[in-house]
């Protein structure tokens, strides 16, 4: 089972190794197939065929989401890969069950990790900016920079805690 210093640590290793935060390059680089499906609720399903990885993304999100939910996808790639193989077929991530849960929140703190670089996101909080503002500023998404915040906490900084939404890629 990992825990979400995990995620960061192999959001921070993959950032390492390929010097790029934008996730088209990353899924290129990291040999995901990616398909534009018309999902009606969906956002995106990261599967494993024959052990070749597929990322299925909704092809009415906007290109801010569109990023997001990729790293959210290479995420689950990066960390939970084996438990999309032995499951097999598509891997539809469940907010409900603990487990599953686990894997959510693993993968929704990589992709926070790996898109809002920390000196970055330091500079707009010691501003005074709030969470919206860094993610409008950081073309991200409130809870991904709330999760951010989150473990800068757990770094040392105290920052007020904020609210985020688990589910918020559903």
């Amino acid at each position: 089972m990992l825990r979400a210093d995990e995620a960061v640590a192999a959001a921070d290793k993959l950032y390492k190794r390929f010097k790029t935060r934008n996730a088209d390059e990353l899924v290129e680089l990291l040999g995901i197939t990616v398909y534009n499906c018309p999902f009606v609720k969906q956002k995106g399903v990261y599967t494993v065929i024959e052990r070749n990885p597929y990322v299925y993304i909704n092809e009415s999100l906007d290109p801010k989401m569109r990023s997001i939910v990729l790293l959210h996808e290479i995420g689950h790639h990066i960390l939970h890969r084996r438990e999309a193989m032995r499951i097999g077929g598509f891997c539809e991530f469940d907010i409900f069950a603990i487990q599953k849960n686990r894997m959510e929140y693993e993968a929704n703190t990589f992709a926070a990790q790996i898109s809002l670089p920390d000196d970055e996101i330091l500079e707009y909080i010691m501003r005074g900016d709030d969470v919206e503002k860094i993610a409008l500023a950081m073309n991200s998404d409130a809870n991904l920079v709330a999760l951010k915040v989150e473990h800068l906490n757990k770094l040392g900084y105290e920052f007020r805690a904020q609210e985020h939404r688990s589910d918020f890629l559903k």
